[in-house]
């Protein structure tokens, strides 16, 4: 990923954001597992700026 990431866990809204999808599109990665992991702190979702950089690398893998 070109853009840095944030020092914090990602939010679902900033995941999306930063991705350019649809907020929900990243709710149906997590029904179907096919996103990044994410955890739950209480009833929030967060994700890892590491996790999610792991992630696009391995979707970009996957395209070549």
């Amino acid at each position: 990923m070109s853009r840095d990431l944030p020092a914090r866990y990602l939010t679902p809204i900033d995941l999306a954001d930063l991705l350019g999808v649809p907020v929900e599109t990243v709710y149906q990665w997590r029904r179907k597992r096919t996103g990044p992991r994410g955890f739950r702190v209480g009833r929030h979702l967060r994700f890892d700026p590491e996790d999610v950089r792991r992630w696009v690398a391995s979707r970009i893998e996957e395209t070549v």
